[in-house]
């Protein structure tokens, strides 16, 4: 048995993905590997749509995305850092005319 030569797909790499990926990359998704993925494909049971474009195969990045559970982008793919946003303090919030004289 071969090992697989890279590293599963991230949840961060997985929401920069181009409309359409290849079948490499679904792969890795899924973390399976290629010859695991051709074999699906033949088999019919590939978990989402494969387009055959010529003589590759290309899957569509929002079918992978739903096939591995992610419904929405969220804003940021990546996190923010924690002193690139600075929080809000809970004074700053509060309208000076809406308080009340003593």
């Amino acid at each position: 048995m071969r090992r697989r030569s890279s590293l599963p797909l991230g949840f961060a790499e997985a929401l920069d993905l181009p409309l359409c990926v290849d079948l490499r990359t679904a792969a890795r998704a899924f973390d399976i590997c290629t010859a695991t993925a051709y074999k699906l494909i033949r088999l019919g049971s590939f978990p989402c749509p494969v387009l055959r474009i010529g003589g590759r195969y290309r899957i569509p990045t929002a079918y992978l995305l739903r096939a591995l559970g992610i419904e929405e982008r969220p804003v940021y793919a990546v996190p923010l850092e924690d002193d690139a946003v600075p929080a809000a303090q809970f004074h700053d919030t509060l309208d000076p005319s809406s308080e009340v004289p003593e």
